[in-house]
Parts: structure tokens; sequence; C-alpha cells
């Protein structure tokens, strides 16, 4: 039993490091720190060391870094990009010193917190620039990186020569991207990293031109010239016109690295830009090749990681705000105090169980972090500096926003309105339907959605369908709308209505039914109108539906309004099943694929679309249990592992073929 236990928690790990791998490295919208991530890392690594019985060609370890991105061409790096093994104390770093020999000298750098790249000069000339991605195969952004001012375009060195560095975004340049996004009502970015990896990953140049990008070299990756040490590199580098690391220090032994650690950790709040640590690399080049590397990390470096910043500042007020299902949450007013990267000055109190636990009072001085780097909260009070003016906080017995009495859920540990007609719900319902994992309409964010709801041009989600041109433009309705912004509004929505019933369901905001469990419920009963007939026990039939869960979408679909609603949506066009999205045969199920190259006429994501849309499954990498790969024009790694393990192979014309179709029909 406790085998089955460890194996659980080792596939349990895998999931969950996969969903933020893909948060981190492709939506850049992480949720989690990069602590927390690395603390689930380290976890499996562990287990999977071990329990070697366990260990997965698929599993997370195995990766060298993130996914690469379907939007952009592949390039296969000259040498790897790897990542670094990670400090998290003292202790550690002593450890990691003393095994590779405290008597070498080290170049101990600051870690800049944004996207890795690599830049390739031929001849003195900037030809290609390409992300990380997953360390062996990267992201082709070279018209991105041309924007990038401090990127020489030629150099005076005829040679070849490979650099790695770091694109960030400076803060200064982040406070006015966020001001300006803030002021029309676009989400705003959650930090500076977000901010550099959204940026350098547009499909525009100009648009990435326009967010002032920044990098710092650090590496010298290949170079047809060859150095003895690492500074020598860089040396070399910054005499060609890069702008490389600020203030990288040799040292000798532990105890002037710990020094130099301490010195940046106090520099960093000074800085104009963000590290989340330090990196400490060996500096000569023989003793690096001899000291080689493991399957994905070098052993001649490592990465000592700050620990999560944390920042003490006064609780000026407790706000509540009434959430799309009705539930009352606490949000902090504090005095603004600068945390991870960006000027605070609200935070979550999560609920009234979290407040009274803490005994969190207005007027305290309170400790605030980050979770995940991005969510501000509150984890603690200094009570030695209580003077007896703090006042202990108590719910409202009427909600906030419609004055109906408020309940206990005790079963939630929530408080919540009742009130289905709630104007603070139906707000906050508009804004998940329109939000990215559910119809994703693009311009619909919070600042817009109040502004229609104010105006009186919608009232529920189905509502956004029936918006026109003239109601959008009528003078003196609408901040911030144009003629171009109404026409790109009104086409977002457009595109809306095709998402599938998966996204629609997620996006009706249903109690417990989230992206998975969404997914889940459209492919087993694939048309919404089945919702309407089903009952609880037919429900909890459905893997990972319990009886919670579907109590919950039995009541959403017993109420005439949810009727009249979804009769409402069909009736502008929504997709409310598999079938009318689809309207094909389920040739390909079972089945996974790889994709690899770039295809003659589908995009990676319309040719994925085709064949998941058929039953098939994709899948980023090759193993035994892939079907066929489908390569395209410079196909790389995928297609010669392929090739090693003997997976069928075919193109655009053999995938088209496979589900009865010609590349005219497409």
């Amino acid at each position: 039993m406790e085998e089955l236990r460890i194996q659980d928690r080792i596939e349990e790990l895998r999931k969950t490091i996969e969903y933020h791998s893909r948060l981190y490295y492709i939506d850049n919208s992480p949720v989690i720190s990069d602590y927390e991530y690395d603390m689930l890392y380290r976890e499996l690594e562990n287990l999977e060391a071990e329990h070697p019985e366990y260990v997965s060609d698929t599993s997370p370890t195995r990766r060298v870094g993130g996914d690469v991105s379907s939007q952009f061409a592949e390039v296969i790096h000259t040498v790897p990009l790897g990542s670094l093994k990670d400090a998290f104390s003292f202790e550690e770093l002593r450890e990691y010193i003393n095994k590779t020999g405290a008597e070498y000298g080290y170049s101990v750098e600051y870690k800049i917190d944004g996207l890795s790249v690599a830049l390739r000069y031929e001849n003195g000339v900037f030809v290609r620039g390409a992300t990380r991605g997953n360390g062996i195969t990267g992201e082709d952004v070279t018209a991105n990186l041309r924007t990038v001012r401090s990127i020489p375009l030629r150099i005076g060195y005829s040679g070849t020569l490979e650099l790695r560095g770091e694109v960030y975004m400076p803060r200064e340049s982040f406070e006015s991207l966020n001001l300006k996004r803030r002021e029309s009502g676009e989400p705003e970015f959650a930090n500076p990293r977000n901010a550099a990896a959204g940026s350098l990953r547009q499909l525009d140049p100009s648009v990435t031109s326009d967010r002032r990008l920044d990098i710092f070299i650090f590496n010298v990756q290949y170079s047809d010239r060859s150095f003895n040490t690492h500074l020598e590199g860089l040396e070399f580098v910054r005499s060609l016109g890069f702008r490389t690391l600020p203030m990288p220090r040799l040292c000798v032994g532990y105890d002037e690295i710990e020094t130099r650690i301490i010195e940046i950790g106090n520099e960093r709040e000074t800085l104009p830009y963000d590290i989340d640590g330090v990196v400490i690399k060996i500096d000569s080049i023989a003793l690096r090749l001899e000291l080689g590397e493991t399957s994905n990390t070098p052993r001649w470096a490592v990465a000592y990681k700050f620990p999560p910043e944390v920042k003490e500042t006064r609780l000026i007020d407790i706000l509540v705000q009434v959430g799309r299902t009705g539930v009352l949450t606490p949000n902090a007013v504090l005095e603004p105090v600068r945390l991870a990267g960006t000027s605070v000055s609200r935070a979550t109190l999560h609920n009234i169980d979290y407040i009274r636990e803490r005994d969190i009072r207005i007027g305290d001085i309170v400790q605030v972090r980050k979770a995940g780097d991005i969510i501000p909260e509150i984890i603690g009070v200094n009570t030695a500096l209580r003077d007896g003016s703090e006042i202990t906080f108590e719910f409202p017995k009427f909600c906030p926003s419609c004055g109906e009495p408020v309940v206990d859920d005790g079963g939630e540990a929530a408080i919540r309105c009742t009130n289905g007609s709630c104007p603070a719900q139906a707000e906050r319902a508009l804004e998940h339907f329109a939000s990215k994992d559910a119809m994703d309409i693009e311009g619909l964010g919070p600042a817009m959605i109040a502004q229609l709801l104010d105006a009186g041009l919608v009232n529920r989600c189905s509502d956004f369908y029936k918006l026109t041109y003239d109601m959008l433009t009528e003078p003196d309705k609408l901040k911030g709308i144009g003629e171009v912004s109404a026409k790109n509004l009104l086409s977002a929505i457009n595109v809306s209505k095709t998402r599938g019933l998966d996204r629609l369901i997620y996006a009706l905001g249903i109690r417990q039914i989230g992206i998975k469990a969404a997914k889940t419920l459209a492919s087993h009963f694939r048309d919404i109108e089945l919702f309407f007939t089903l009952s609880v026990d037919e429900l909890t039939q459905v893997e990972d539906i319990g009886d919670i869960t579907a109590g919950f979408v039995v009541d959403y679909f017993s109420h005439p309004q949810t009727r009249e609603l979804i009769d409402d949506l069909k009736a502008c066009g929504v997709v409310t099943s598999l079938e009318s999205k689809n309207r094909t045969n389920m040739s390909l199920a079972g089945k996974t694929f790889v994709l690899t190259g770039t295809l003659p006429n589908l995009s990676r994501s319309e040719a994925t679309e085709l064949i998941e849309t058929h039953g098939g499954k994709v899948s980023g990498s090759v193993s035994t249990k892939t079907y066929m790969v489908i390569a395209g024009e410079d196909a790389g790694s995928k297609l010669m592992k392929a090739e090693t393990i003997g997976i069928q192979i075919t193109d655009e014309a053999g995938l088209l073929k496979l589900i009865g179709k010609t590349d005219t029909e497409m």
C-alpha cells in the first residue's frame, strides 16, 4: 500500500509540475512562486532517485527546460541551453562548493529574472535569435530580438559567435506598460519577468519594440576563438559592444562567495531590474570541461535562489468584495510597499477564518508576500508594534453590493450572498465568462465590462453577442472605444462563439466546475442540452465528478434562467455541442501524434485541433507510445528520435489522408 501511495504521489507531482510549467513557459501566467515550483520539482527528483522503478522518460525531471510554443519556428541549439542546479540555503551552497573544490575561482553574478535566449553571429552579422525552449529546441524570435536596442546587429568579429543572454524588462518600462494597460482596460502583467516573456513572443515585432526590453549577456555558448576563463570571454564580448552582466566578481572559497551573495541581496532593492538569485560559476574553462555536465545541468555552476520576499507595512482597512458565486472575500488595503517587482497596496485575506486564526486587525503592521510572486497576501502580524488603536474586523451581515442578508456556508468556510440578482455577482460572472481560460474574449477586461454594465449595454453573458458597432461607438457612452477598437472587440466576440463546449461549460461559472472538470463533462456528454436532463447519479458515473459537484451541476441547470441563457447563446450562434463544432469522424481515436517542423498549409495549432477533433492526441515528445510523427520543413530532434526508435513518419498530406481529406479541402 505504501508503494502505491508513493507511485501516486510521483504521478501527482508530474502532472502538477507539467501544469505549472505550461503556465510559466507557454502562457506566461504562473500562479505559484519559483520557490514553490522548485520545491515540487525537488520532491519529485528525490522520490524518483529513491524509487528508480517509477522513473519515466516523460517525467518533467527528464526535460532540460520548458516547452516550445507552436507559434514560432523551431531552432535546434548549437550548444544546449542547460538549466542550473538550485541551492535554497547557504548549507546547500557550502555542500556544493566543498564537492566541486573550494580552492577554485568562482564568478559570482546576478541572476537576472527574465527570459533566456541564444544569439548567433556569423561574419559579424546577427543571423538568429532563439528562446531557450526545452534547452535543446527553442523558438525562432529573431525579428523580435532585432527590436532590442542593446543587441548589436553587426559586430567587429568575423568568426562564428553564439552568446547566451537574459532578456528582461526594466522596472521603469514595466510600470509604464502596466499603466497603459490599466488605462485601456487590459489586464496588467503580474511582474516584469512575465511582461518580458510575453513581449518577446509577440507575433508582431512592432509590439515587442514598444515594450522597451533589454538584455544582459552572461555566457559565450560557442566561438571559434578560445578563452581560458569565463570572465575573459565576457570581457571579449563587452569589447564587441554587448551589455554583459554587471559587476561579476571572482571569489575564491566559500566564505568569499557567501559574503558577495549577502552584498547582492542588499543591493537587490536599488537595482533598476529584478534579480531572483545569484549564479556561482567556476571561472576556468578547462576545469568546466573536466567537471562536465549531468543529463540536464552543468556540474560547474549552481544558482543560489533568494527566499520569497516578505515586507512589513500597515493594514489601513479591510474591504469586502463579492465574487461571481456570491462568496464575500475580504481584501486588505495597505500602505504601498514594493514587493517582487511591483508596488503593492492590496492583498487577499482569503476568508474570515484566515483573519481570525492570525488575529489580523485594522491598523496592524503586517507581513506581506506575493503568493506565486503574483498575488499579494498577508502571512502574519507584528503584534509587538500594536499600540491599542487596532480594530478587530467584523464581517458584514448584509451584502455590500445588494444589501441582502448573507449566510455562513460552513461547508466551504465561506460567507455568501444568496441573492442571484446581486449586481456584484453579475459583474464577476461576466468577467469570468470573458476570461482567458473561458471564452477568451480579448478586450473584454474588468474595466470594459464595468463600462458596459454602467451603460446598460449588457446584463448577462449572452448580451456580449448582441453588441453592435453603433452601440460601442455611441458618443459619450464608453471611454477609450474608437472605430478600430470597436471593430477589434466585435471580432474577438465573434471568434469566441466557436471556443467549444468545454470552454462554454467552464465559462458558465458553475460552482466547483474548473477547466479539467469542464473538459471531462464536455467529452462525456457532448451536448449542453443533455445537462438539463441529468441526475446526480448519472453525473457521478463520470470519472472525477463527485456527489457535491454533481449537485451543483444539477442545481444550475434546474433554474429557468439557465434555460433562457442557453437558448439565448444558441440563438446568437455560440457552439453548444461537440458535434456542432466538429461534425467529423473519430478516425484517429486512441492515437498519439507528435508535430515537428513547419507544415506547408497548417499552423501548429490548426494541425493540433484537426487531430484532436478526430479523436487523436498531440504530445510534445516522441516515445514508444507515439503512433505517428507529422514532419514538416526544418524538422528537428523529434524526427531523428522517431527514426531511431522506429515510429511511423508522415507529412501534412499523409495526415489529411488519414482523416479522408486532401489539401484542397482545407
